[in-house]
Order: structure tokens, then C-alpha cells, then sequence
């Protein structure tokens, strides 16, 4: 199952990027372990220095911004077609 995560502290930013990764996967008809990170430490961990982030699978697919819904779709869909 693909794994996403949304870092970042709970800023109205944050929530926004995680409400849109959920509609996207929804959309996409795909599953997902969609978790909330806000774990300074944990998100240092991955490198990100501006929040709000989007880690699929282990990759930032984009930090300090709010991604657009077809990015974020073809994050997933990237994600869903590896091996």
C-alpha cells in the first residue's frame, strides 16, 4: 500500500495540503496510509526545512508550498505503477 505523509506543524497550510491529498487519493481510487507528521525531529529527518511537505513512498515530492491537485495526482500514480 502506498504510503503518504504530510509534515508539517498543523498550520492552515498543512491541513489544507492534507485535505487535498486525501481528495486526490479518492479521486484516483487508489489506497493509501495517509499519516500526519508533526514531529519537528521526525521532520527534519527527511530533510525539509519548509512545511507544509509531501513525502510519498519515502520521497519529498514537495516542500514549503501547497501543490496543486495534479501534482499531487500524479504523485500517486507515479507511485502506484512501481514495481
Amino acid at each position: 500500500m502506498m504510503e503518504i505523509k504530510i509534515l508539517g506543524s498543523g498550520c492552515a497550510n498543512c491541513q489544507k495540503v492534507e485535505q487535498m491529498v486525501r481528495e486526490a487519493v479518492g479521486e484516483a481510487g487508489m489506497e493509501a496510509d495517509i499519516e500526519k507528521v508533526s514531529d519537528m525531529m521526525k521532520i527534519v529527518q527527511y530533510g525539509v526545512l519548509g512545511t507544509p511537505a509531501v513525502v510519498v513512498d519515502g520521497q519529498v515530492k514537495c516542500a514549503g508550498k501547497i501543490p496543486r491537485k495534479e501534482e499531487i495526482l500524479a504523485w500517486i500514480g507515479a507511485a502506484a505503477h512501481r514495481p
